[in-house]
């Protein structure tokens, strides 16, 4: 058998080190949608998405003029189509409180399940971000030059980044441009771009802390079943015993998923969208009006300030821990 050895000179062009992170996160994120489970996760995200713009396109359709609030109300005599002319004329007088507390409660619901999708997926991705590697030594391949672990870790952290942006970020902004692309007016787009802006300040929150923290968890061990395990352990277990309301506080500032939860109502301010329409909206009857400002009591953050704190606190103890694995063994 003859074998010929090319002794040529190579003249193909250098790779950079953004095509090397750029290998670590496309090739992670192919091996990862080639599981049943994150077609599944995917889908049910997306279709959020549509949700999201099915509703904010009825709800302009509904309450603009022409729309389908006032003919309706044709069928329902005189009553009904002063009723549609009230409900639209609010909104035009009252844009900032009826389109932004609209988005808002949108947003906020949305929110809860792109969490969810993303922790799901975490769990099956956190074995495979580090431990997988220990196991199998092959993270002293990769710290081998010419990759060194500062391109190992931003490489974990853009898979991670990736998946977040395919069943959260993604399907948000999807939905949101779709149903502004059809809304009668610019003050649904002007008006609906803060709790937008609020929602993507929430994810960048969850973004930032469930990186560190998966990325320290599955860097424990070099096992994926304890990973795994510990996971589950920081998700559910603690999540659970920080859910009744008499819990310690040091409980709930112990569970990454209740201090997401508070730093959701600091941040998306349901509470104010609801004491302004209970304020201010002058077609609410008191039954109302208490019924919202009651919703809004309920909605406000207890300790915002001290949910980031302990976020803050998880996100350092999760880098010092990868830091201090992330090395060849």
């Amino acid at each position: 058998m003859d074998a010929s050895l090319d002794l040529s000179r190579w003249r193909q062009t250098p790779r950079g080190v953004g095509y090397r992170r750029g290998v670590m996160i496309f090739t992670g994120l192919r091996q990862l949608l080639q599981l049943r489970l994150f077609k599944v996760l995917i889908s049910v995200a997306w279709s959020a998405g549509l949700a999201v713009a099915a509703l904010g396109f009825v709800f302009s359709q509904s309450v603009s003029s022409g729309g389908w609030v006032e003919s309706l109300a044709v069928y329902f005599g005189p009553r009904g189509q002063a009723f549609a002319a009230v409900l639209s004329g609010l909104v035009l007088l009252y844009p900032d409180i009826c389109i932004d507390g609209w988005f808002t409660a949108v947003f906020w619901g949305h929110s809860y399940l792109g969490l969810t999708l993303s922790l799901i997926a975490l769990t099956a991705m956190v074995p495979r971000l580090i431990a997988l590697d220990r196991a199998t030594h092959a993270l002293t391949v990769y710290l081998s030059r010419p990759l060194t672990s500062g391109d190992y870790l931003l490489g974990k952290l853009g898979l991670i980044a990736g998946v977040l942006a395919l069943l959260w970020t993604g399907p948000l902004l999807f939905g949101w441009l779709l149903s502004v692309a059809f809304a009668p007016g610019t003050d649904f787009i002007v008006f609906s771009f803060g709790p937008l802006l609020r929602a993507l300040a929430f994810h960048a929150v969850a973004l930032v802390a469930l990186s560190a923290i998966a990325l320290g968890v599955s860097a424990l061990s070099r096992t994926s079943r304890t990973a795994t395990m510990a996971w589950i352990g920081l998700w559910l277990v603690f999540g659970a015993m920080a859910q009744p309301p008499q819990a310690p506080v040091w409980i709930k500032r112990a569970s990454f998923t209740q201090n997401l939860a508070e730093a959701r109502q600091g941040i998306f301010k349901l509470d104010r969208a609801l004491t302004l329409a209970a304020d201010t909206l002058p077609i609410l009857d008191q039954r109302t009006k208490q019924n919202f400002a009651g919703a809004g009591r309920r909605a406000e953050a207890a300790d915002f300030p001290g949910a980031l704190a302990s976020l803050a606190a998880f996100v350092v103890a999760a880098c010092f821990v990868f830091l201090r694995r992330l090395r060849p063994e």
